[in-house]
């Protein structure tokens, strides 16, 4: 069985409705508003992140690539591409949107997150 050393340089497109997400924040250790260094190892209560839409499926209403989105980081799956880690789910898995083609919306709440 030979091995493609091309197979990580073919082009990739979601299917359905999965939405691929680049992490804003890495995981371990992060900064609160103050200045204060939180652990990775400290305990917190459910906690969502926000990361960027990098691609989507063609059956994704809601969200394009450069959209911001608010997700879950207890359910996801983790993928490698081209030594860039992301995140694959579902367009439900989502719980929100933030980018500027929603401004004025009539969906939109004008609430700051």
């Amino acid at each position: 069985m030979s091995e493609n050393p091309t197979h990580d340089k073919l082009p990739i497109r979601m299917l359905h409705d999965r939405v691929l997400v680049r992490s804003d924040s890495p995981e371990g250790e992060r900064r609160s508003g103050g200045g204060i260094l939180i652990p990775a190892t400290a305990a917190v209560g459910k906690r969502l992140a926000w990361a960027e839409v990098v691609a989507v499926g063609q059956n994704v209403r809601t969200v394009e690539p450069g959209d911001r989105v608010l997700y879950d980081p207890e359910d996801r799956a983790e993928v490698e591409v081209r030594g860039m880690t992301y995140v694959l789910m579902r367009e439900r898995d989502l719980h929100a949107v933030a980018a500027e083609r929603l401004e004025g919306s009539k969906d939109s709440t004008g609430l700051y997150l």
